[in-house]
Parts: structure tokens; C-alpha cells; sequence
């Protein structure tokens, strides 16, 4: 299983602007999403993200290069997943429950939490709207790919059906991965490895380890 210290940023919350916040994870260790667990989905783009969390926030950017761009949804909790998209999902202690955040190139998000794929419950509007993200596309020197950054900040009452005032000190288990369902080469990435016998990102069983410093 995969495994990440999130280093905890001193003097930082979910009121520090992102333009503050992205150069810090440039500069951030990177993660990279290595696993295609899936052989009729074989293609691979080149996804990394930096993670950090601050007082009452965690911070996250993705550096994505694919060779096709989609962000046809643009409205909450509209299907991102079949735009180019990247997610996050997240449980807390031994709960079945776990919080997916999914969103396209343009920051539009879709936020769920349950138990399984089939049985969701999306966070209310004014929740969700608290999670502020700046997104950019980049350009790449080969011209083979196209380049796009986003840059995520996710307060601690997105995880609205918990009472946290702070994720210092926990134990999480969490994956993150990068789809595109609609995309001329529909693909499924993932940090965490996956052994299932087809496309599946709900399974709470395969989620990697977070610890929060």
C-alpha cells in the first residue's frame, strides 16, 4: 500500500490566498500515480500531486500532462469524471464511509460520501462552495502533451459529516488518481494500486495511508 506524510504548514489556512499557497507546493515533494491497474485501459498520462494541510485546511496540486483536454461540465457535482479529471478520496479511522473529491481541469467538483459507488450523499451546496481552487494550463516543451496544474484547497468542513477542527496528528487511509471518462483514450490512474477485475475507484480496501504531521 502506498504511504504519505503530509507535512503540516505553519502560519497557513484556508484563508491564505492559493496564489500563495501553489508556489509552496511546486516546491513540495511530489507524488506520482503509477498505477494502471487496468489492461484494456492502458494509457498512462503523467500525473503528480504535492500535498500539505495547514491549521483548518488541506492543500493539494496536481501537475497533469495528457495528450486530450475535456472540461465540458462546468456546474456542482456535475459528472467530472468523464472530463480530464483528478480525484481524491479520503476515510477517516476504521469507518466503511470515505469522502470522494473529484474534480475536471477547470475546478469543477463533484463531492460525495458513503459507503460504496452505488450509495453516495452529496455534500450540500454551501459546502462544497467553501473549497477554493485555481487552475492553469501549462505549456510542455515536447508540444506532445498538454500540460495543466490545479491547485486545490479543501477546508475541514468539507468533511461535513465529521467535527473536525483539524486533521494535525490523524491516520487516514486515501487514494488519488486521474480518469477521463469521455476522453478519446479513456483512462484510470491511480497513487494506491488497485487488484479488481475492472475500473473501480470506490474500494476502500485498496486505499493507501496518510498521516498527517
Amino acid at each position: 500500500m502506498s504511504f504519505l506524510r503530509v507535512p503540516y504548514l505553519y502560519g497557513i489556512d484556508q484563508h491564505t490566498p492559493l496564489r500563495d499557497i501553489s508556489p509552496v507546493l511546486d516546491s513540495a515533494p511530489k507524488q506520482q500515480l503509477v498505477y494502471v491497474p487496468w489492461a484494456d485501459y492502458p494509457y498512462h498520462p503523467d500525473v503528480q500531486f504535492a500535498m500539505a494541510h495547514g491549521s483548518d485546511a488541506v492543500f493539494i496540486k496536481y501537475f497533469v500532462k495528457e495528450k486530450t483536454v475535456r472540461a465540458v461540465n462546468n456546474t456542482l457535482h456535475s459528472p467530472v469524471y468523464k472530463d480530464s479529471c483528478v480525484e481524491f478520496f479520503i476515510g477517516f479511522d476504521d469507518e466503511p464511509a470515505y469522502y470522494n473529491f473529484e474534480f475536471n481541469c477547470i475546478g469543477a467538483h463533484l463531492i460525495g460520501y458513503g459507503e460504496n459507488n452505488a450509495n453516495r450523499t452529496l455534500l450540500p451546496p454551501g459546502i462544497s462552495q467553501l473549497i477554493k481552487y485555481k487552475a492553469e494550463l501549462t505549456n510542455d516543451e515536447n508540444q506532445e502533451t498538454i500540460g495543466w496544474e490545479l491547485t486545490l484547497m479543501i477546508p475541514v468542513a468539507a468533511f461535513y459529516f465529521h467535527n473536525f477542527q483539524t486533521l494535525k496528528g490523524k491516520n487516514c487511509v486515501a487514494n488519488f488518481y486521474k480518469c477521463g471518462d469521455e476522453l478519446p483514450e479513456p483512462h484510470f490512474v491511480t497513487w494506491s494500486n488497485i487488484q479488481w477485475p475492472r475500473p473501480n475507484f470506490h474500494l476502500r480496501q485498496f486505499f493507501g495511508t496518510l498521516e498527517f504531521e
